[in-house]
């Protein structure tokens, strides 16, 4: 069997967004996570959360790593990850009460961040919370010169990546039906930032 995927960013940034959902998360059930990545963040999460269904999804590609740290960690509460690319679907016909991402929005395209959030009506209860990890512009402006050097280095890579400032963001959440209700700052320049459904 080949090796798991790591991500070492997952190791170091998943107690400070832990220590934001155990709260965010405390009254949820069922979580949809998208852009699942290598998994990490799912098997941690799920096993401090253990009152949480915590569904992976993303991209074809990226689901046998997944199901590697799934099936390592044999928890309970992961149910199998689901296919999704956030563009081309296919969406879940479940409904959640919680949907998380972390360090997507500035992969993806613009146009993909905005058909995330167009979605996000038809696969969450009222009252859901969303919470997004991952560094953001403020205002226009870089919160510091590590953030812009990646902003660089991401546009180098790809043209269609980059930060993604914090009000754009908000005006997809609020078209969505969502409100933001939290910004929590977090190590390395990122941010946990919270919406909640109307």
């Amino acid at each position: 069997m080949s090796a798991k995927p790591f991500a070492a960013a997952c190791e170091r940034n998943r107690e400070p967004i832990l220590g934001v959902l155990r709260e965010a998360y405390a009254g949820r059930r069922h979580v949809l996570e998208i852009g699942s990545g290598t998994g990490q963040h799912a098997v941690h999460f799920a096993a401090a959360m253990p009152w949480l269904s915590w569904q992976t999804s993303e991209r074809a590609e990226n689901l046998a790593g997944i199901r590697a740290w799934l099936d390592d960690a044999a928890l309970a509460n992961t149910p199998a990850p689901l296919e999704l690319d956030v563009a081309a679907g296919p969406w879940p016909s479940s409904r959640f009460d919680a949907v998380f991402s972390a360090n997507t929005l500035h992969i993806m395209a613009w146009p993909e961040v905005e058909a995330l959030f167009a979605h996000l009506p038809d696969v969450t209860a009222a009252g859901a919370v969303l919470a997004i990890y991952g560094p953001f512009n403020l205002d226009g402006r870089y919160t510091s010169d590590s953030n812009a050097a990646f902003d660089a280095h991401l546009k180098q890579r790809s043209p269609h990546m980059g930060l993604r400032d914090l009000a754009d963001v908000d005006a997809l959440a609020e078209r969505a039906g969502f409100g933001r209700v939290a910004d929590h700052a977090l190590p390395a320049n990122n941010r946990c930032v919270l919406w909640r459904r109307r």
